[in-house]
């Protein structure tokens, strides 16, 4: 009975072990950024690539701990219906023109070159017209590239 025994804690810790090596192995050689979707939103002839934020899980963690974002590059974060979305920068490491699009594909707010937030409270940017889209470019590129509130875009879900 006590070689049984012993034998069965061999086999349950073989298995925990091999199952514990795979789980952080999936961790560890998971992408760092792994939103799997893209797509593109163009202000006329300027197209940005865009990954795509779908589920609350992408959507929460956005932009967060990217030390660069080329410039023709951005995120899209998709709600499944209008509303007001505040947006704040916790833990962004870079500065971002965020803009918020109605599902007429109308920008209906833009924060421009928000700063990453450095404390442990960060602020929140509240938009006054409800959205269904916001994007996060590049902190600049709104002034430097003239866009604006009104601005009707083309929106490319893959």
């Amino acid at each position: 009975m006590k070689m049984f025994l012993q034998l069965l804690l061999i086999i349950i810790f073989i298995i925990v072990s091999v199952y514990l090596s795979f789980y952080f192995a999936s961790i560890l050689l998971a992408p760092k950024h792994s939103i799997n979707s893209f797509g593109s939103v163009c202000f006329g002839e300027k197209c940005f690539q865009v990954e795509l934020a779908k589920t609350p899980l992408q959507r929460e963690k956005g932009l967060m701990n990217r030390e660069r974002l080329d410039k023709d590059r951005g995120m899209l974060f998709i709600f499944d219906k209008d509303g007001i979305y505040p947006f704040w920068m916790k833990n962004t490491l870079i500065p971002l023109d965020i803009i918020w699009i109605n599902s007429n594909n109308e920008v209906v707010f833009i924060s421009q070159n928000a700063q990453p937030c450095k404390s442990l409270i960060c602020t929140s940017v509240f938009p006054d017209k409800n959205a269904k889209y916001v994007l996060e470019i590049n902190g600049g590129l709104c002034k430097e590239n003239n866009f604006k509130v009104g601005d009707i875009l083309n929106i490319k879900l893959n």
